[in-house]
Parts: structure tokens; C-alpha cells; sequence
């Protein structure tokens, strides 16, 4: 596979009120095309920060970063799915996967036709035109991924997307964006709070230090695809868990230590 995301040397120092906040320092990452990369670490650690620089939402304060893109004018960079339900309370569900096509100006025949195709994968057809607050919270965030994945993006930022959600529901979307991912194999940049959900989802984990963020470690999740609820129940599974939390809480005692953990970074 070829590389599509670079990272060398990037920071991030914000500047407050109350002085510098150092939130990213030296992060040196390469995503590979197609890949899965799941993002884990303390609160405070920066982990949404780095997932807005690559989103081009934040601009860094040090270091390069390059995106390898195919060149079609007509495909964006890429999207990006939030915890919050990001769409718009006024227009239809339908109306909602529609717009980023509409943004771009393509044609209401084929704006049409991806509109349906991505209601279809992510299950809501029937609630086409059904508004957000007719909706559960899982539906809302199945409207948000059609919408960003209708765009056609060569990468897919996705912040704590699940997080907000009932266990079961958060378990089911989990396989259904997964599902979705093995169909299109776009490249996935996928932040979380869950050791659980990153083993569940990811080719690859990267876990970030206590503010500031650094990558501390990468683990490659070697366990075979469908990832069913049942491969918890698996020495593999939890061991790669264990391994991680280990390594994790190291860092969450020092956020609790040093109170660094305040706010979302």
C-alpha cells in the first residue's frame, strides 16, 4: 500500500488568556491507503486537536503535513464525522446527505442517486424524509457518516463519532461503518476515548501521551476481520487489551495528577 497521510515533527501551541498551551509536540505518524488507524489517549492529550490539523480545520504551529491525494478535483480531501450530531435540524434526513453533494455542485440527478445509495448502506431509506428530531441519536450519527461518506472522501477524520451513544447501539454502528469501510476501503482516521472499540475496529493503534501529546506507542491489531462481539471473549482480545490498558494508564495518572486532563483538546 502507498502512503496518503504524513505527519513529521507537527505541534500544536495554543494561545490563551492565562498563556501557551503546548497540546501537540513532535508527532511523527504515516497512514497508509486503505488503512484503519484507531487514535487512543488520555484526556487532554490531543487527540482531537491532531484530527482537526489533519482535517485542515486547525492549522499546525511547527512541522509538515502532507496529504496524498488522487488529484480529482471532483473528490474531496476528505470528511469528517463529530460526537456532536453535526447536521442541520431544518432539512430532511434525505436533504442532509444531499448537501455536501449540493455544495458541490453536482448534478440533482446524481446528487439523486448517491443520496439514496448512502441512505440504502447506512439503513434509513425509509426515513428519508423523516427531520432530526423525528430521529434516536444513533440514527442522527447513521445521517452524519451518509452524509460525509456520500462526498466520495479519500479520507474519513472521525472524532469519538459513537461516543455519546448507548453500548448497544455504539456496538452496532461499529459494524456497520465497519461493513461500510471494507466496501469502500477508504482511509480511516478514527479517535476514541475505548481500548475496547479501537481492537474492535482498527488495523493499526496509536497511543498518545498526557498534554503534550506524543505518540507513545503503535500496536498492530493482528485479529481477523468480521470482529464480532464474541472475539472479546478471546485470549488474543485480551491480551492486546491488557497490554494496552497497561501502557495507557500511565498516562491517565498523570493527567490525574497533574489536572491536565480539563477540556477537550
Amino acid at each position: 500500500m502507498s502512503l496518503k497521510i504524513e505527519l513529521s515533527g507537527v505541534e500544536k501551541i495554543y494561545k490563551t488568556a492565562q498563556g501557551k498551551v503546548d497540546a501537540l509536540s513532535d508527532i511523527n505518524l504515516c497512514v497508509e491507503e486503505g488503512e484503519f488507524l484507531c487514535i487512543i489517549g488520555p484526556s487532554g492529550c490531543g487527540k482531537s486537536t491532531l484530527l482537526r490539523i489533519l482535517a485542515g480545520l486547525y492549522q499546525q504551529s511547527n512541522g509538515e503535513v502532507v496529504i496524498h491525494t488522487n488529484g480529482i478535483s471532483s473528490r474531496p480531501a476528505n470528511a469528517v464525522v463529530f460526537q456532536e450530531y453535526a447536521i442541520f435540524p431544518w432539512r430532511t434526513v434525505s436533504d442532509n446527505v444531499n448537501f455536501g453533494l449540493e455544495m458541490r455542485g453536482m448534478a440533482r440527478k446524481e446528487r439523486a442517486d448517491r443520496t439514496e445509495e448512502y441512505l440504502n448502506k447506512v439503513g434509513l431509506i425509509q426515513f428519508a424524509n423523516h427531520y432530526p428530531y423525528q430521529l434516536s441519536g444513533g440514527m442522527k450519527q447513521r445521517v452524519a457518516l451518509a452524509r460525509a461518506l456520500a462526498t466520495d472522501p479519500e479520507i474519513l477524520l472521525m472524532d469519538e463519532p459513537f461516543g455519546a451513544l448507548d453500548a448497544q447501539t455504539r456496538i452496532v454502528l461499529q459494524e456497520e461503518l465497519v461493513r461500510i469501510w471494507e466496501e469502500e476501503q477508504k482511509t480511516v482516521v478514527y479517535v476514541t476515548h475505548s481500548i475496547e472499540e479501537a481492537i474492535m475496529l482498527g488495523d493499526r493503534i496509536v497511543l498518545m501521551t498526557a498534554r503534550p501529546g506524543k505518540i507513545k506507542s503503535t500496536y498492530e491489531v493482528n485479529l481477523p476481520r468480521p470482529r464480532k462481539i464474541e472475539l472479546r471473549t478471546t485470549p488474543e482480545y485480551n491480551y492486546l487489551a491488557q497490554v494496552l490498558w497497561e501502557d495507557l494508564v500511565e498516562e491517565v495518572n498523570k493527567v490525574m495528577m497533574n489536572g491536565a486532563g480539563v477540556g477537550n483538546v
